[in-house]
Formats: structure tokens, sequence, C-alpha cells
């Protein structure tokens, strides 16, 4: 089929890691918690729009470039790696202004200021091109399902590229919706809110420490 053998078993793995919980999805989650379907899709748009890039890299040979390039992959490892770490300490900053304001009234005002002040597309876009592990995964996965005799491989990566993106707007579909519920309860329960807020955080600065002990 243009390209692609074994068409079953790279769609059981491709559920499998989709499934793997990351930065990405972890982001787009807590964006429909506290902001919405609309803008959950729009933090999603972010991802999808990084993993076409990824995807892309990966058939030009960029990957090859980094796994050659020492220097070149830390430069990006530890990029990435700075990103989700401000990422965290903005997150933990306000978990810490949640828990002491749990008994208070939230403004409007300083929730329309906070949501003003956060761009879900660019912040999902870069949280998706900083992870130089990605770029590797996607060439290393996708290789072995590339038949080497087709003549045009490049198709046989755009297949193989669809399948991945149709199972990323199920998967992030579920998550946004599954967001939108949980908003209820945050708002109701604000040490409930701060909580989880205080765990996203605590998961952003792992992501960022395993990607720095990444190896290429």
């Amino acid at each position: 089929m243009l390209g692609v053998i074994d068409l079953p078993t790279y769609l059981a793995g491709l559920v499998l890691i989709v499934l793997l919980p990351g930065p990405n999805s972890l982001y787009v989650l807590s964006v429909a918690a506290r902001r919405g379907v609309r803008t959950g899709y729009t933090a999603a748009a972010g991802v999808w729009c990084g993993d076409t890039v990824l995807m892309t890299l990966s058939a030009a040979g960029v990957a090859s470039l980094l796994q050659a390039n020492a220097v070149l992959f830390s430069i990006v490892k530890y990029a990435g790696a700075g990103y989700l770490t401000w990422l965290a300490i903005g997150m933990l900053r306000a978990a810490r202004a949640m828990w002491r304001a749990r008994r208070e009234p939230v403004a409007e005002s300083a929730e329309t200021e906070e949501a003003a002040g956060e761009r879900p597309f660019r912040r999902a876009l870069v949280i998706s091109l900083f992870n130089p592990k990605a770029i590797l995964f996607f060439v290393a996965f996708f290789v072995q399902f590339v038949d080497p005799g087709y003549a045009y491989p490049a198709l046989s990566f755009v297949v193989l590229g669809a399948f991945a993106q149709l199972a990323s707007v199920l998967y992030l579909t579920a998550l946004i919706f599954s967001g939108t519920r949980l908003a209820s309860a945050f708002r109701r329960r604000k040490r409930l809110s701060a909580g989880a807020t205080t765990a996203a955080g605590a998961l952003f600065l792992g992501f960022a420490v395993k990607l720095t002990l990444a190896s290429a």
C-alpha cells in the first residue's frame, strides 16, 4: 500500500505511542480545563502543526543530522528543556497564587488578564518543536514501515504521517472534552484546581529533566 509495509503493526504501535503521556497532551488538557473547548482546539492545532513539521524534517533527513552532530543535538535538547522548565515555573507560581487565594472569590478581570497573556497555539507549537527526541522517534519508527524498494518513499511518509495525525486528533479531542468536564470541578473546588496545577508544573519539570538526560 503506497510503499507502507506491515500496516496493522504500525497502527498498533501508533496507538500505544499516542496514549503515552507527554508535555503536548498535558498542555492541551490543561488549556481545555482552564479556557474551554475552543481554546483547547487552538492549542491542539499547535501540536498538530508542530508534529507535521517534525515529520517533514524526519523525512528530509534532519533526524540523521541530529544523530550525527552531538553539538547540534545538545543545543536543541537544552533549549527544549529550558522552555519546559520555564512553563513549569509559571504553572507552579500560578498554583502558589491559587493556594493563597483559595478562600477568596476569583476576580473576573484577573482571569481575563491571564487568558489574554497566554498564546496557546504558539506555546503548544514550541513545545512540539523543541523536542529532538520526537524527531529521532519519528524517523526511527516510520522507517521500519517504509518499503526500501518503493519508488516514492516521500509518499509513504505522507501515508504514515496521516495515520499519526488522525490518531492525534482523536486522542486530543478526547482530552479536550475531558478537560472541560474537569473545569467545572476546578471552579467549585479551588484546592483541587491548585493541586492539579501544582501536579502539572511538577510533570513539566519531569519532562524537562528527562529531555536533558536524553542522548542522540
